[in-house]
């Protein structure tokens, strides 16, 4: 035991029938009066979540796991390399550190609506930095080659 335990507060028990008054409180909410009008406040009922949406013919209906896709796409890599690359129908993207490959190849079919053939994965080494007497590392990173089937294409270099 402790020097401080002393002061501690201890919990009184509380009896089923106090809970159970609390809980009914909870589920049923009274109007309340407000300088002469009137808020009705609403009774807080269990309602049944409602189903996932249905596709419609031809319409994409966003996944729930799209937005742990954002994370794990961080950018495509726009270099030389990579647009030679995109004759050959791969592409390449900055991915996160503890991404494999079934991750990415969710995340391009969720982000982008295509089937990936094959995942290549890079792990890139930071460069060493001098700058004077100062030296330093750049982080590592993760990179990912993504291949596709001849007929699909990602439109993720317009505008550059």
């Amino acid at each position: 035991m402790g020097i401080f335990d002393r002061f501690l507060k201890k919990k009184q028990p509380e009896k089923k029938e106090v809970k159970e008054k609390k809980l009914k409180a909870k589920k049923e909410a009274v109007p309340v009066e407000k300088q002469g009008e009137k808020y009705s406040t609403l009774k807080m009922k269990a309602e049944p979540q409602p189903e996932a949406p249905k596709a419609a013919k031809g319409k994409k209906v966003k996944k729930a796991g799209s937005e742990k896709s954002f994370q794990i796409l961080i950018k495509p890599l726009i270099t030389e390399k990579a647009t030679n690359l995109v004759a050959l129908n791969k592409y390449a993207f900055k991915v996160k550190k503890t991404a494999n490959r079934i991750e990415v190849k969710k995340a391009i079919r969720d982000l982008y609506g295509v089937e990936p053939i094959k995942v290549n994965i890079i792990n890139e080494r930071g460069k060493r930095i001098i700058y004077g007497r100062v030296k330093g590392k750049k982080s590592n990173w993760k990179k990912a080659i993504i291949t596709l089937n001849p007929k699909d294409k990602l439109e993720i270099y317009e505008g550059v």
